[in-house]
């Protein structure tokens, strides 16, 4: 009988080193796609996480098994209250990089927006909207700084978040006239998504604390009558090279990454979140009092984190409708 084969293929992904803390617990888009939009529209919008339900639909998708008959699909329910504009800005393309040209803020933004940043006293409203339109021809990009406003949801704080968001459909002269429309008023969810659309989600995942390698990685516990360690790796490398890899499970931070997910589709764009809201509300949220947003599937990050949702950056070939759904479950998490 020959000797078996020792098989030791490696545990844990490499795809997101390093494992560091994200700098905010806000998420950062750091690419805006240019979706083939017929009027200028917003690409983003955010909403927090109250949690996680089940729902039943009719399936749609084209090539699935169960086409056309009822399936049940987990689904994660966004409390999206109205994002506010608070200012526009143009971006001018410089070497291949984008550099900021000007800024107009409004006249009157949000009180609790001075929790976030420091307002200035005197601004110019009208002056700075006119420095910018003289600048037309060298801008290339336009986005607006949006706030959250978390005292309109069932979210325990007053401070809200400040965020950019860019700007997409039609000429660049069209886009500047669009944000300067919206410049100071809310936008509602529905304005900027439709349902059965598809969107890329953007949050910072449950923080874990430090962790050794075997929760950080998933290696195998050593035996019982090991040297010196049992939860740990048997050797971190060879005496050639004299340097630790850094492909070898070591410990370290786990949790608190920012993730994206991809081509995550929306259910449900609704203003009553009663028809969402379980009996006796989520688990570590409670009742979805403000507009809500019905994504299939699950989305990073516990209750009460801020979810950033953007077009997709590779949305997929087929495109599909409005789902059809069923039933939503709206029973107790509690077991009442």
């Amino acid at each position: 009988m020959g000797r078996r084969k020792k098989r030791a293929p490696r545990r844990g992904s490499l795809a997101f080193l390093p494992k560091g803390r994200a700098r905010s617990i806000v998420g950062r888009i750091r690419y805006w796609p240019d979706p083939p939009l017929e009027q200028p529209k917003l690409l983003g919008f955010a909403g927090y996480k109250a949690g996680m339900t089940h729902i039943y639909l009719v399936d749609d998708r084209p090539h699935s098994p169960t086409y056309g008959r009822e399936f049940a699909v987990a689904a994660t329910v966004l409390e999206a209250p109205p994002i506010h504009v608070c200012a526009v800005r143009g971006y001018e393309k410089v070497n291949g990089a984008l550099k900021c040209v000007g800024e107009a803020w409004e006249e009157s933004p949000p009180k609790h927006l001075e929790r976030r940043v420091t307002l200035p006293e005197k601004f110019d409203h009208q002056k700075a909207l006119e420095e910018l339109k003289s600048r037309l021809n060298r801008l290339a990009e336009i986005r607006v700084l949006v706030c959250t406003q978390p005292w309109l949801s069932n979210m325990p704080k007053k401070k809200p978040e400040l965020f950019e968001v860019k700007v997409g459909g039609g000429s660049v002269e069209d886009r500047l006239e669009y944000a300067e429309k919206i410049l100071g008023s809310d936008v509602e969810p529905s304005e900027v998504f439709e349902e059965g659309q598809f969107v890329d989600v953007v949050a910072v995942t449950k923080g874990k604390g430090f962790a050794g390698p075997i929760k950080r990685w998933g290696v195998h516990r050593l035996q019982h009558k090991s040297r010196k360690t049992k939860r740990g790796v048997g050797a971190i490398g060879p005496w050639k090279p004299p340097h630790v890899m850094y492909t070898v499970p070591r410990p370290g931070q786990l949790g608190f990454f920012q993730r994206t997910e991809y081509n995550k589709r929306i259910l449900k764009i609704g203003s009553d979140g009663e028809e969402v809201t379980p009996k006796g509300g989520f688990l570590r949220y409670g009742i979805v009092r403000s507009n809500y947003i019905l994504i299939q599937g699950s989305v990073p990050g516990p209750a009460k984190r801020l979810v950033r949702l953007r077009y997709p950056a590779r949305p997929p070939a087929v495109e599909l409708g409005k789902p059809q759904l069923l039933y939503i479950s709206t029973e107790s998490q509690q077991g009442v």
